[in-house]
C-alpha cells in the first residue's frame, strides 16, 4: 500500500454511482488506500496455489473466502514470490522437455543424430537445477524452502 486509509470522497457525492446516503463525513463508511505496483509477475492460479503444501493455510483457498477481501499472511506472500522467481526456469525446462520429446518422436520416422536430443536433455536438466537454486537462494538474500527432490528409482535401489 502506498498510502494510509482515508475516507473515499465518492461516498459523499450524490452524482457518484458510489454515493452512500447513510455515510457522513464525520463517520465515513467507506475507506480507500492507494496501491503501487512494485513489480509485475505472472498469475498464480488457484489450482497452483492449492497444489502447494506450504500454502495449505492460505485463507483464500478455504471455502467462502473472496480474494478481493481476504488478507494474505506475510509468510504466504513471501513463499508465492519465491515460487514466481523460479517460474521462468520451470517454463524453459518444460519447453526443452517438449522439444526433446518431439525430437525423439521424429527420430522414429527418420534418422536424427543424437546431438539435438542430448542438447535438449542437458538444457532441461540445467533449467531444473537453476529453478532449484532460485528457490533455495532467493534474490532478497533469504534462504528459500525448496522441497528436496529424491529419486524414487534410487530409493528402491537402496541408494
Amino acid at each position: 500500500m502506498a498510502s494510509a486509509a482515508r475516507p473515499d470522497p465518492t461516498q459523499f457525492d450524490p452524482g457518484s454511482p458510489y454515493f452512500d446516503v447513510a455515510s457522513r463525513p464525520e463517520a465515513p463508511r467507506w475507506l480507500l488506500v492507494d496501491v503501487q505496483v512494485l513489480r509485475k509477475t505472472r498469475k498464480l492460479t488457484l489450482p497452483e496455489l492449492r497444489a502447494d503444501p506450504a500454502l495449505a493455510g492460505l485463507r483464500v483457498l478455504h471455502k467462502g473466502n473472496r480474494l478481493s477481501i481476504t488478507p494474505v499472511e506475510p509468510g504466504h506472500w513471501r513463499h508465492m514470490l519465491q515460487r514466481l522467481e523460479a517460474a521462468p526456469a520451470h517454463v524453459c525446462r518444460t519447453v526443452a522437455r517438449r522439444a526433446e520429446r518431439t525430437v525423439v518422436a521424429l527420430d522414429k520416422e527418420e534418422a536424427i543424430k543424437d546431438a539435438p536430443r542430448q542438447y535438449l536433455n542437458r538444457l532441461s536438466d540445467l533449467m531444473f537445477v537453476l529453478a532449484r537454486v532460485l528457490n533455495r537462494h532467493r534474490t532478497d538474500g533469504a534462504t528459500g524452502d525448496d522441497v528436496c527432490w529424491k529419486s524414487e528409482h534410487l530409493a528402491r535401489a537402496g541408494n
